[in-house]
């Protein structure tokens, strides 16, 4: 399999769905990408589906229920195969169908919900796996070309301002309030389209991580389309 035009010293591409949960993360190294162009009808699955708020979790029962092509079934078996080998791994795979997330903008100069530049944490060793099958797929940023937003000046004095408490308690309101999770672009990055089909594997904050977490975000939706997204 040829390399993907944007892979980095943070971004590497695997061939197989074993290497991609063996390969280990070093150096910048904070994302696999197993690269896939897969061959069925996702959006046929996604017009079949019925959402429930902004939000719904497909199960694999759901997609079995439904009434398909023959290139909506051959989708319909990737789907259920990404489950299985998911599953087997020890993850928690879950199917969404997304018109929206929440957005937690309240703030104005910080905002916590996962249109913003982000990172995961865990207090376990995890990574995220994620893959979209249809709809506007997920960003990535590299680490070098983002700057933490609770280290920029006029940020911080705002965060100060709204934190009640002792003055050696705001690093804890800062993490209690997931404000350290957050990132902003430095002038001139380049952030990455994730694409669909391909299943990615990206680096978490957790306590025996040898990587920086990745940081991503999830993308602007497009007008009248819904996602439909596998993540664990």
């Amino acid at each position: 399999m040829s390399s993907l035009p944007f892979e980095s010293d943070y971004i590497k591409t695997v061939n197989s769905f074993s290497e991609l949960t063996t390969t280990l993360f070093e150096g910048k190294n904070n994302a696999l990408c197993w690269q896939r162009n897969l061959d069925g009808d996702f959006e046929e699955i996604v017009s079949q589906l019925i959402l429930e708020n902004d939000i719904t979790e497909v199960s694999a029962e759901d997609l079995e229920f439904l009434n398909l092509s023959e290139n909506g079934n051959k989708a319909r078996q990737i789907i259920l195969n990404d489950m299985k080998l998911l599953t087997e791994f020890g993850a928690l795979p879950s199917l969404n169908l997304l018109k929206c997330y929440e957005r937690d903008d309240e703030l104005g100069f910080i905002s916590t919900d996962v249109y913003s530049w982000h990172v995961d944490r865990s207090p376990i060793g995890t990574d995220t796996y994620l893959c979209t099958y249809h709809g506007a797929s997920s960003d990535i940023l590299p680490n070098d070309e983002a700057v933490q937003k609770i280290v920029v000046p006029e940020i911080r004095e705002a965060l100060k301002k709204l934190h009640v408490g002792a003055e050696n308690e705001f690093e804890t309101f800062l993490v209690d309030h997931f404000f350290d999770l957050h990132y902003q672009e430095k002038p001139h990055a380049k952030s990455i389209n994730l694409g669909k089909h391909s299943l990615w594997r990206l680096a978490v904050d957790h306590p025996d991580q040898a990587v920086l977490p990745s940081i991503h975000r999830a993308p602007k939706e497009n007008q009248g389309e819904y996602r439909l997204m596998l993540i664990c």
